[in-house]
C-alpha cells in the first residue's frame, strides 16, 4: 500500500464494513506508522482488497476511529487492525494468503484481532481462537455486540 492507494482503501472500508466507518486519517496514519502492514488485493486495475497490521500490545486493542499516536517499543502481538476483501473477490484463497503474509512479517509474535460481522468462523479456519477476557468487554461492545478478541500463536521464524 501507498499513499495513492487511500482513497480506494476508504472506499473498500465504506462497502465492506458500513457500520463500523473509520476516519481517512486512521488509514493514514497505520500506513505512516507501519507500511510493511498494509497490503492492497489488486484485481485488474484496480484494488479489491485491503490488509492493515501493526505490531501492538497484547489483549488491548485499540478502539474503531481512533490514531495510535505511536507504536509500543515492545509489542506482544502483530495487531490486524482490519482485513477488508470487496464480496466479488471473496472465495478465491486471497484472504488466507494475507494472513500467511502477515504470519511471516509477524516475526515470532503471536497475531491478535477482533472479529466482527460473524467473522469469526473465517478467523478460526485460520487458526485463531478467542480469548475471552472481560476486561475487554467495554472496548469490544464499541465493535459491535457479537465482536470477539482472538489471537493465533506464534508459527514463523523470525523474518526481518
Amino acid at each position: 500500500m501507498v499513499t495513492g492507494d487511500l482513497p480506494a482503501v476508504s472506499a473498500i472500508a465504506a462497502a465492506v464494513h458500513p457500520g463500523h466507518p473509520e476516519s481517512d486519517a486512521v488509514f493514514a496514519e497505520r500506513l505512516g506508522l507501519f507500511p510493511a502492514g498494509c497490503l492492497v488485493l489488486q484485481a485488474g486495475a484496480g484494488a479489491a482488497g485491503y490488509a492493515i497490521a501493526h505490531p501492538w500490545r497484547r489483549r488491548r486493542p485499540p478502539a474503531l476511529d481512533t490514531l495510535l499516536g505511536g507504536l509500543p517499543e515492545a509489542p506482544g502481538v502483530l495487531y490486524l487492525h482490519d482485513l477488508a476483501i470487496l464480496p466479488e473477490m471473496r472465495g478465491g484463497g486471497a484472504g488466507g494468503a494475507v494472513v500467511q503474509v502477515l504470519s511471516e512479517l509477524a516475526g515470532g509474535l503471536p497475531m491478535a484481532l477482533v472479529a466482527i460481522g460473524g467473522t469469526g468462523v473465517f478467523w478460526r479456519a485460520q487458526g485463531f481462537a478467542a480469548v475471552p477476557d472481560p476486561a475487554l468487554d467495554a472496548v469490544l461492545r464499541r465493535y459491535d455486540p457479537g465482536a470477539r478478541y482472538m489471537e493465533r500463536a506464534a508459527d514463523q521464524p523470525v523474518r526481518r
